[in-house]
């Protein structure tokens, strides 16, 4: 089988990072860039140089997958270690375990420590909980390969507690434009859902009242999917399985042909083959098809269980980003939930560089009202953002002059009114050398001082003591000597309050000019 360029650079990365000595690495790839073939070819490498290799997942499915595509891409055979089912005895040198059978100490009692010299493990952002951990701290000295599809921020930063390098990355935008995933167009619903009373577990919403909050809507949801979606192939993730039973009787009463899988559901095999071949339309889950299940035929994703979570959210949007023959784009059906806390993921976030972005392109996606491409979207919205910064700046910098026009330096002061001791003044204790409290920079400037040079607490306060006694003395202010010295006049902070007033008034009075028959340079 021969690899996609991007596959074959990742396979050629993380064998880099194994020689060069980093023992744990990871492999991004979006959902459909196939993971599975690339780390087949990785077991190959290492089989080939003659070592065991565990591969540890948490479903049957993906171990199920891994094992059908190792033997498809290589011709390796697998041992298994699942339930009852053991690799004790077997000739392959690689295993697919289940990570709920592996973590038992009496199952990882049967191997010794370096038994395994690779193992893989399938959907690494897992990997962090204690069933994982058991069984990598057990086989301490194998080299470790977690793979995933496109993780959050909070994900890589949990994750590189455990990791210790990034051996490949390949993103969505990356392979859509290479023509490798479906493009993706986004359209927000204009139906609005209240989510303002969901509590959170764990960092993300409580599926229990997600489901309560989503009942009142599921007619109105069904309605408007029956105007935008009727003729696609759509995939609806759900929060609980009684809220997903319930939306496909009220799809089918609008007219879909949909049917729903759960856990329990003894028939899922055969509904999921069906719903393939095209006897369903539309099939809803309780988040039990994110992971391991692959229908490229798919193309519609709707997600009602929102997450705050974009590896998660990936993950639903990922059932539909894999190519099939006659399919253009994946369509996303996104809606105006209304939160407390601006955290939810939408369509945005898949391909977003940050969230002033994404926030950028939510915006556009609400007020279009069609399915708008993602990539397009960006690009405009990125545009808009870099448009809006340098008008920001523009306005900061502004502002800056203005400040400056209106205000003195403070070194310019102290030679003004001739103090020595505040333009040698170096602070001697602790306390003098903390950065100025708020207040002494908002009462500087509110004196007309910059308080931007002012860097420690004891300038601040001499500066304020002096400004004080010279209020009460009747000399000039920092502004008087600001306006005066502008205009060539000298030693301004040696004169008084009404004198310096006088002069500002007179030149007020000759349009901002110096009247004639005065020398700055002479006055006194």
């Amino acid at each position: 089988m021969e690899l996609r360029p991007y596959q074959q650079e990742a396979r050629q990365s993380i064998q880099t990072q194994w020689s060069d000595g980093v023992q744990r690495t990871l492999l991004v790839l979006p959902t459909g860039c196939g993971k599975t073939i690339v780390f087949s070819k990785v077991i190959e490498d290492r089989v080939r140089l003659g070592e065991r290799v565990l591969v540890l997942a948490h479903r049957s499915e993906l171990l199920d997958q891994a094992s059908d595509k190792l033997e498809k891409s290589t011709g390796l055979k697998t041992a298994t270690e699942k339930a009852d089912q053991t690799s004790i005895g077997s000739w392959y040198r690689v295993v697919v375990g289940s990570v709920q059978t592996m973590m038992r100490e009496k199952r990882l009692q049967q191997f010794d420590k370096d038994f395994f010299d690779t193992i893989i493990i399938d959907e690494a952002h897992h990997c962090l909980s204690d069933s994982y951990q058991r069984v990598l701290q057990y086989f301490e000295q194998a080299n470790v390969l977690g793979v995933t599809a496109t993780p959050d921020r909070g994900d890589m930063r949990n994750l590189g507690s455990y990791f210790e390098s990034l051996a490949y990355e390949y993103t969505l935008p990356k392979a859509i434009k290479a023509g490798f995933l479906s493009p993706i167009k986004a359209m927000t619903i204009p139906l609005q859902i209240n989510l303002s009373a969901v509590g959170q577990q764990a960092g993300d919403f409580k599926t229990q009242d997600l489901g309560t909050a989503l009942d009142p809507y599921l007619d109105s949801i069904a309605a408007e999917m029956w105007k935008v979606a009727s003729d696609r192939k759509i995939v609806v993730f759900l929060p609980l399985v009684k809220t997903s039973q319930k939306f496909t009787e009220i799809l089918n009463r609008f007219g879909f042909k949909a049917t729903e899988v759960n856990g329990e559901s003894q028939d899922r095999a055969e509904v999921l083959a069906d719903f393939d071949a095209g006897k369903y339309n539309v099939l809803c889950n309780s988040m039990l098809l994110t992971e391991g299940w692959d229908c490229p035929s798919v193309d519609c994703v709707v997600v009602l269980r929102p997450t705050k979570v974009r590896s998660l959210y990936s993950q639903m949007v990922g059932r539909g980003t894999r190519l099939f023959p006659g399919k253009t784009e994946l369509l996303l059906l996104d809606f105006l939930w209304h939160t407390e806390r601006h955290e939810l993921c939408h369509p945005a976030h898949l391909i977003a560089e940050n969230e002033e972005i994404a926030k950028a392109m939510t915006k556009q996606i609400e007020e279009a009202g069609i399915p708008l491409d993602l990539e397009t979207v960006e690009k405009q919205a990125a545009e808009d953002v870099i448009a809006q910064r340098e008008e920001a700046l523009a306005k900061q910098l502004e502002e800056m002059k203005r400040r400056k026009r209106a205000l003195v330096d403070p070194l310019q002061f102290e030679m003004s009114i001739q103090a020595e001791d505040l333009s040698s003044y170096v602070p001697s204790f602790g306390w003098e050398m903390a950065p100025p409290s708020d207040a002494q920079v908002k009462t500087l400037e509110k004196l007309g001082i910059m308080p931007d040079q002012v860097d420690n607490v004891g300038k601040a306060t001499k500066l304020l003591e002096r400004l004080d006694k010279r209020r009460t003395e009747g000399l000039t202010t920092p502004k008087q000597i600001r306006f005066l010295e502008q205009r060539g006049f000298e030693h301004v902070g040696t004169w008084s309050f009404d004198s310096a007033k006088r002069l500002i008034d007179r030149i007020a009075g000759n349009g901002w000019r110096v009247p004639e028959g005065i020398n700055p340079q002479e006055y006194r």
